[in-house]
């Protein structure tokens, strides 16, 4: 496995993993108990890149890997040409009941292969230098095209082609300032100069009935300017649940309308994932509370999840179990082995039967919780194996035991350790 990885990108997995986070990509080589999904995501994928549009809900329990999930179905979508966008539900910068907040984090992460975050100014850059290769080999004006791209936008923003047309012309004038403003403003920022809204002739900022609009728009820029598509992934849409009961009326409603538009094809080339727990989709304070919403997504759960069906809208993650976190420490220590002039040693010193002691050691620090126990299992993994590479007299049996501090622990792990727990030796 580690032999098709290249040494940049190894570095940047195994320095993710020592830092306790989610890698930004590569994920596919960490990806453990989801081949079960991934031909219909693929196939989900080609949809949206011939123009359909797809949704899907992504449920499980804290360290079930939603988020590993996400990003893994990310690093795929990105290897296939689309944009990604993954954006934190919260109720205080990205509530879902203001939907222009989500739009703002949404072009604030948006990224593909090849650029960084924050990638709307060259995807807006290339996109026009496409339009205007057009224009001219079609022999008409730019602008005139530019208008017959965004037509279906325009019924719902007319003011997103009006600012399209505007950059455009600041870029030309060589108005810098009057580029980014704007830039700045189709990404939903607020606070931009009312000197550059006048020039482009729009006035306001982006509210919550104009962010649906804009995302249209967006994916139209996106398809033209040669990307398949854009996964927008919200995710931990469960804190919806903790705000007042009028917001999360209004967010409830929110995501159904969102829910609606995709499956109405109001939203070509969009892929939207959200991710939350049962207790989200299951419970009294989330989507029961709005009838139409639970209807949309419900989902039989009732058999064993040996048989789930991947086409249906909620996916169920169940989490891990001692094998699973076993062989997903096979993976890192492969990962971490390869091209390493100590590779043998370190793999006869950290062989298969240290990876499942050492997994029983760290679940057993979190009160036997498997499922809470990948992050730190990983985070101790590689320091472990650096340890071995680094000094050959180094024995984990003997010189080495698990011992986890309070600072190390997030707020779900900290609760999934019992006060009287003690150190367990390896």
């Amino acid at each position: 496995m580690s032999t098709a990885v290249s040494a940049r990108r190894r570095r940047e997995i195994l320095d993710a993993l020592r830092r306790g986070t989610v890698p930004s990509n590569g994920l596919d080589q960490l990806a453990v108990g989801l081949g079960r999904f991934e031909a219909e995501l693929q196939a989900e994928l080609d949809v949206v890149a011939g123009g359909g549009a797809m949704f899907k809900a992504v449920r499980g329990d804290y360290g079930s890997g939603k988020t590993f999930f996400a990003r893994w179905l990310g690093d795929m979508a990105m290897r296939r040409g689309f944009a990604v966008a993954e954006v934190q539900i919260n109720e205080i910068d990205t509530p879902l009941h203001k939907l222009e907040t989500v739009y703002r984090r949404s072009i604030e992460l948006l990224h593909t292969a090849t650029l960084p975050a924050s990638a709307l100014r060259p995807i807006v850059d290339a996109w026009l230098f496409t339009i205007e290769g057009d224009a001219e080999d079609q022999g008409i004006g730019v602008d005139e095209l530019v208008e017959r791209r965004l037509e279906s936008v325009a019924t719902s923003a007319p003011v997103f082609p009006m600012a399209i047309r505007a950059y455009r012309r600041m870029v030309a004038d060589g108005d810098n300032d009057g580029a980014d403003g704007l830039i700045a403003w189709l990404g939903g920022q607020p606070h931009v100069a009312a000197a550059v809204k006048r020039r482009a002739g729009i006035k306001g900022d982006l509210d919550h009935f104009l962010a649906l609009g804009f995302l249209r728009g967006l994916l139209a820029v996106l398809a033209d300017a040669g990307n398949a598509g854009l996964l927008l992934v919200l995710d931990e849409v469960e804190t919806l649940q903790r705000v007042r009961s009028d917001a999360r009326a209004k967010a409830l409603n929110a995501l159904r309308q969102l829910v609606d538009e995709v499956h109405d094809g109001h939203f070509p080339g969009l892929y939207l994932l959200i991710t939350g727990t049962p207790a989200f989709f299951d419970g009294r304070q989330g989507i029961q509370l709005l009838p139409p919403l639970a209807d949309r997504l419900h989902t039989d759960f009732s058999r064993d999840a040996r048989f789930d069906n991947p086409r249906a809208p909620q996916l169920r993650l169940t989490g891990f179990d001692l094998d699973k976190l076993v062989e997903l420490g096979g993976r890192v220590r492969e990962l971490f082995c390869g091209g390493l002039d100590e590779a043998e040693r370190v793999r006869a010193v950290a062989d298969d039967a240290f990876l499942e002691r050492f997994a029983q050691a760290v679940a057993g620090k979190l009160g036997g919780k498997v499922g809470v126990a990948p992050r730190l299992f990983l985070r101790k993994l590689v320091d472990v194996l650096d340890t071995i590479e680094l000094h050959p007299d180094f024995d984990p049996y003997k010189d080495y035991e698990v011992a986890i501090s309070p600072s190390e622990l997030s707020a779900a792990e900290r609760e999934a350790v019992s006060a009287d727990d003690v150190e367990l030796e390896l």
